[in-house]
């Protein structure tokens, strides 16, 4: 996936999704912090509980979105180096929920052997893990949704629910932004599939993220 990619109760094969209103108020971003990262698919996490993964081109702005969301400007690691996230990370936010950081695709100076790695590893997190309960798609707002991304997409296809965070909305006008929101929701099919926006600077949406984050988190 580094390089290419091959309301009441919603049932999936291996996975249910409660879509009953949620108190987001019950889950505590701010308390986020670092579990433990993985190069294996041996040394995840046990597979329990309830995850939120996010993934996305390398410098669409991912790791600043989940700092964002927690409220903390060092959770996760930034860079202007594209392609330095290498491991999956998990950040804890109590013994039953996690956020959990996928390593950005599309930066042509990881060699051939990581992007396989990472095709196997990450295809196999994606479709067969249980804790997992939503895929949130990050997307520089300025590029759109790549190739690699509507390969991440047609992947998931509705074994999973998809949000697109379309980053870095304040680098576009008003009518630019309507835009690139209908461009993206063009891309999705399912009822489970949605797009909002969200800039960093004065964090506009941030309210969105964090209800669709909830919303797949708060357990049955």
């Amino acid at each position: 996936m580094v390089g290419n990619f091959g309301r009441k109760c919603i049932s999936y094969p291996g996975r249910t999704f409660n879509t009953n209103p949620i108190d987001t108020m019950s889950i505590s971003f701010k308390q986020a912090k670092f579990a433990t990262s993985a190069f294996e698919l041996s040394q995840l996490l046990a597979d329990e509980g309830a995850e939120v993964a996010f993934a996305g081109r390398s410098n669409s702005g991912k790791s600043s979105a989940i700092n964002c969301l927690v409220r903390q400007k060092g959770l996760c690691k930034t860079s202007k180096t594209p392609g330095r996230t290498q491991l999956i990370n998990f950040f804890e936010l109590d013994p039953h929920r996690r956020l959990v950081d996928l390593p950005g695709y599309g930066f042509a100076k990881v060699s051939k052997q990581m992007r396989n790695h990472w095709d196997q590893v990450l295809t196999a997190f994606l479709l067969e893990r249980q804790a997992l309960k939503g895929l949130v798609i990050v997307v520089d707002i300025r590029r759109g949704i790549g190739d690699l991304d509507r390969g991440l997409i047609r992947m998931i296809g509705d074994s999973l629910p998809l949000h697109i965070l379309l980053t870095k909305s304040d680098k576009l006008s008003r009518s630019a932004t309507r835009k690139a929101i209908a461009d993206a929701e063009v891309q999705l099919s399912g009822p489970d599939q949605t797009v909002s926006t969200l800039s960093i600077v004065g964090r506009q949406g941030i309210e969105s993220l964090e209800q669709i984050c909830a919303k797949w988190l708060t357990l049955d």
